[in-house]
């Protein structure tokens, strides 16, 4: 049988489900994974989400938004999103990067 200390365990989630950080400047903002996040925020996550696929959504906005739930430090996120500006591109981008880092994992059907 293995045993694990509760640190360990710590550690391994640290880097499992770690952060995504981008750097501007001489500031950094984490891009807390969502498991990270608390439940509530988890919730809001997923309504901007779904937000997104809405004929009438205003991207630029609602990838803002998101960006700043999920960030470690509002007022640093507010200053990443104001030096990105309006381009969309690179809102995107790093929408994608922070979603593509913040995957949770599955569980896969069984296979019978």
């Amino acid at each position: 049988m293995a045993t694990f200390t509760l640190d360990s365990i710590r550690e391994k989630a640290e880097e499992k489900y770690s952060s995504t950080d981008i750097e501007f400047g001489d500031v950094s903002v984490s891009l807390l994974n969502p498991l990270r996040l608390t439940k509530a925020k988890r919730k809001q996550l997923m309504s901007i989400q779904d937000t997104l696929d809405e004929d009438d959504a205003e991207q630029e906005e609602i990838l803002a938004d998101a960006i700043i739930l999920v960030s470690d430090d509002t007022a640093k996120a507010k200053k990443l999103v104001k030096e990105i500006g309006d381009d969309m591109a690179v809102l995107a981008e790093v929408f994608s990067l922070y979603t593509g880092d913040a995957e949770v994992g599955e569980a896969s059907a069984s296979q019978s």
